[in-house]
């Protein structure tokens, strides 16, 4: 109900607005054919206020249109596909003030251009629907460039994890084990764990955890994950808890997205885990040490996942946080790929970019992603059948063809928790990482030239290829005819 008088309030305000601009009436001048106050009109055209019937019929009759043209939803044609933005709810759901934006000014803005700005939201809308992209996908984009404004930094959270751990008698110098965490969760918030469930429904095997709410509320987890799993889906229902994030997912893997308000929630829950577990002091100066290593040591690199008994993904991930804010590495990326060896596909689950977008980057357009990256060339020793059960571990320079963009890419597989993912982290070669990372030169480390995808490589004797560059070719032939087109006219 809330939702729908939002709309009404904001519709209403921009349709005074936009009469009022076409007539050219000052809203000074339509103060004085009204009889209302400048200042409450322009909370009006802000969609703050909605006025009682009588000023509404005075405004109508000053803007020369029924009553009831300017109560309805109804939008004139160029404003329609605003009208369908404000009505799809999602302008309302995405918490604008985050992004230092408040609805107002968002309306103010339809109201000042409405013509170019309805024919840009139509865009947006055309594309989505072209791209068969979700309301889902808009949320997750949002949370995306939420965590890249802060640089994947959040103080207030990292101080409620350090305040849980010294409320609580925790350990800072060692990481919590599920035990500890289980019993916490038990004694602070009635919430037993169990995997019964599970079992009795083969349709949960995907998810990795069930949160069951009620008098007597369990967190089921199933009973394949590991026990580093096992601890980051226990911390993670902690921080719900703890952070008393309300409006929540109750599975650990997306079913169905509700708002962009459980999407926001669950990021900060995963970000308390991840705080809770890899406690920030001790991690920054680990990560120290195994910079300053004058040569590359992937087995010291091993040795820190167990010593904070934790999986790649979570390591990895916990480095994008710390990274931009103790060593001001702040042009990277982390990539979460999938493969499905049947179909020799590759999915990119997870993407975080921050200063800007770096390549790789997802593609919706069912591209094959260069083959020569190391997050994807792991995948061939991850899936052999006589492969040990043990962490994979690569290091790749990648410097992408016809750009100067060179990322040292960190990837890691642990095949107990994913046989067929892997984690990756990129780094961008320059001046400040190479004064932060000593073994940066060091021969040992694979170079290898990339480039985004294969429909648009310039790499015609790759033996990697997986698909003809069917992209580049039109770009090429696009490019000879504007040549051609400029010398007639020259001619």
């Amino acid at each position: 109900m809330k939702l729908q008088e939002d709309v009404i309030r904001m519709i209403f305000g921009l349709k005074v607005k936009q009469l009022r601009t076409d007539k050219n009436i000052s809203l000074t001048d339509l103060a004085a054919k009204t009889g209302i106050s400048v200042s409450y009109l322009n909370e009006i055209e802000k969609g703050k206020k909605h006025p009682k019937p009588s000023k509404v019929a005075l405004i109508a009759d000053a803007l020369g249109v029924t009553y009831d043209y300017l109560v309805s939803l109804q939008l004139s044609k160029r404003l329609q596909p605003v009208g369908e933005l404000l009505q799809s709810n999602i302008l309302s759901e995405l918490p604008l003030e985050h992004f230092g934006l408040d609805m107002s000014r968002v309306l103010d803005l339809f109201a000042t251009a409405p013509a170019k700005l309805s024919a840009f939201v139509n865009t947006l809308l055309e594309i989505s629907r072209a791209f068969d992209l979700r309301v889902e996908q808009f949320y997750f984009s949002a949370l995306r460039s939420y965590q890249e404004l802060h640089d994947n930094y959040f103080e207030d959270i990292e101080q409620e994890a350090e305040r849980f751990v010294e409320q609580h008698g925790l350990d800072v110098e060692a990481t919590p084990t599920f035990e500890e965490l289980a019993a916490l969760l038990q004694q602070q918030y009635g919430i037993s764990t169990g995997s019964s469930g599970f079992e009795e429904h083969p349709e949960l095997a995907p998810l990795r955890s069930v949160f069951i709410p009620g008098p007597e509320p369990r967190l089921l987890l199933n009973p394949t994950l590991t026990e580093h799993q096992k601890a980051f889906a226990v911390s993670r229902e902690l921080g719900f808890h703890f952070l008393q994030l309300q409006e929540r997912p109750y599975t650990s893997t997306w079913v169905k997205v509700g708002s962009f308000e459980e999407v926001l929630n669950n990021f900060m829950a995963s970000y308390f885990a991840g705080a809770l577990l890899l406690n920030q002091d001790r991690l920054v100066q680990d990560v120290q040490g195994f910079f300053e290593l004058s040569t590359w040591q992937p087995q010291r690199l091993l040795q820190l996942m167990e010593k904070y008994n934790t999986s790649p993904e979570t390591l990895l991930h916990r480095l994008t946080s710390l990274l931009p804010k103790f060593f001001n590495i702040k042009q990277l990326f982390f990539l979460r790929f999938h493969h499905e060896p049947e179909r020799d596909k590759f999915i990119l689950s997870m993407e975080l970019h921050l200063a800007g977008l770096h390549n790789p980057h997802a593609s919706f357009l069912n591209e094959h992603y260069c083959r020569r990256w190391i997050s994807l060339t792991l995948f061939q020793e991850l899936e052999k059948p006589e492969h040990p059960d043990k962490t994979m571990v690569g290091l790749q320079r990648s410097s992408y063809i016809n750009s100067d963009n060179e990322y040292l890419v960190l990837a890691l597989a642990q095949p107990s928790e994913s046989r067929h993912g892997t984690v990756s982290i990129g780094l961008l070669l320059n001046e400040n990482l190479r004064n932060k990372l000593n073994f940066i030169e060091d021969p040992a480390i694979m170079i290898r030239k990339v480039n985004e995808t294969c429909e648009r490589c310039p790499a015609l004797d790759c033996l990697e290829r997986a698909a003809p560059p069917v992209i580049l070719e039109k770009q090429l032939w696009q490019e000879q005819v504007g040549q051609v087109l400029g010398q007639l006219r020259e001619e």
